[in-house]
């Protein structure tokens, strides 16, 4: 929208100026634009051009509309979102859409009453944009053929989940020590505060909370992470003095979550590992039967799980001033991360060698990167499951290189 403003204004501008300034037209070469006193030269041109530039617009929305069935159908509805927020096909729907507008709002300019004006640099302008349009539908059609294919969607996902991370958790674990906090113990009664409208929690803003704590000498507890669905009626927040909270300070405490009808990436890691186990899933069910599509995704879900290890978790006690509590929010921990990213996909990959293969080369990897004795047990246990669920199912060859490949997940080393 903002781009298709941007030359709308443009043409309007541009048009009226030269009609003030005419030596603008004499910057344009007469090779270009020879009729120079025939404005019907300049209306036909500038109408042909608006024109076409809608029928090529329905055209790219056929495209579009094609490819969001196409994801939807063969990947996941839940993909849906990366494609109506892609850049190239924002920035190819607003130069289209722009050189439009530019046109019609330059076409009232030409005119032969009360006296001949034809805008010619105006024109010229509009020219060079369709000759940009013609060049920009060339570009969409090769970047909505790599929009679909899956080793572009999901490697998009798990650089958009990356991103998420470094953001929500911004401390690396190299650079200094951080103890783990305290188990939070409820040591008084707790007051509710409930939900006014169904909706995924998509957003906390935790820094709202413990500025509304502080001023009112309380403690808030959030009763469900970001990406959990709550229902209308249902608490939302725990709240440590209920003589302190009026009906406006209430409306206050849940203006600081953001609830809506679907999961975004906003602040959900767990939701990227999932649209990328929703593309797995599917690629292994018997109707599609794709396992090398399950096995990049199970390479991108590595990185994601690489990437959340090297990091400290968000920070789930706030305090202010220090040791006085005054926000308690639960976030995703490593544990339920890895249910969600391994756990269905080995139970519908018990009958796959090569996916359960590349499960157990996903778990390798990321002991690898790991000093913790405690996760590195977790996931040689995970590893375990793995090739008892496969046992009965596969071949004794098949089973005997997962056995191996999991003798190898117990030998693996840290860092240190």
């Amino acid at each position: 929208m903002v781009i298709a403003l941007a030359l709308g204004t443009a043409g309007a501008v541009l048009s009226a100026a030269e009609e003030a300034m005419p030596l603008l037209s004499a910057w344009v070469p007469e090779t270009l634009f020879p009729s120079r006193a025939d404005p019907v030269v300049a209306q036909s041109i500038l109408s042909v051009i608006a024109t076409s530039i809608m029928t090529v617009v329905s055209i790219v929305f056929a495209i579009l509309l094609m490819t969001l069935t196409l994801a939807s159908m063969q990947f996941s509805p839940r993909i849906l979102i990366s494609f109506v927020r892609d850049r190239g096909t924002q920035w190819t729907l607003g130069i289209f859409l722009g050189t439009f507008c530019y046109c019609m709002a330059a076409l009232p300019a030409a005119r032969a009453l009360p006296h001949p004006f034809a805008p010619v640099a105006t024109v010229t302008g509009a020219m060079a944009l369709a000759v940009v349009c013609v060049g920009w539908l060339l570009f969409f059609i090769h970047h909505i053929s790599q929009s679909i294919s899956v080793n572009h969607i999901v490697d998009r996902i798990a650089r958009e989940t990356e991103e998420v991370i470094d953001e929500l958790m911004p401390d690396d674990r190299g650079q200094f020590y951080r103890p783990q906090p305290p188990a939070f113990t409820l040591e008084e009664p707790e007051f509710p505060l409930f939900s006014e409208m169904s909706g995924y929690i998509r957003f906390i803003d935790t820094k709202r909370l413990l500025r509304f704590a502080q001023a009112r000498r309380l403690r808030v507890r959030v009763t469900r992470p970001v990406g959990h669905f709550v229902p209308a009626g249902v608490p939302l927040l725990m709240v440590s003095r209920r003589d302190r909270i009026e009906p406006a300070h209430a409306v206050e405490l849940t203006g600081a979550f953001d609830i809506g009808p679907m999961r975004t990436l906003q602040q959900d890691v767990e939701f990227g590992v999932i649209q990328i186990v929703d593309i797995a899933l599917r690629a292994i069910s018997p109707a599609v039967n794709d396992p090398s599509t399950a096995i990049s995704c199970i390479d991108q879900l590595s990185r994601i799980l690489i990437r959340w290890l090297k990091r400290f978790p968000p920070e789930s006690h706030l305090y202010s001033p220090p040791h006085v509590l005054r926000v308690v929010v639960p976030w995703i921990d490593l544990e339920g991360l890895l249910d969600t990213a391994i756990e269905q996909i080995r139970a519908y990959a018990t009958g796959d060698a090569a996916v359960s293969l590349r499960l157990l080369r996903l778990l390798q990897d990321v002991a690898m990167t790991v000093d913790s004795d405690g996760v590195r047990d977790s996931l040689i246990a995970r590893g375990e499951r793995i090739v008892v669920g496969c046992r009965a199912v596969l071949p004794p060859d098949d089973s005997a290189r997962l056995e191996h490949r999991q003798a190898e997940l117990q030998l693996t080393n840290g860092p240190n």
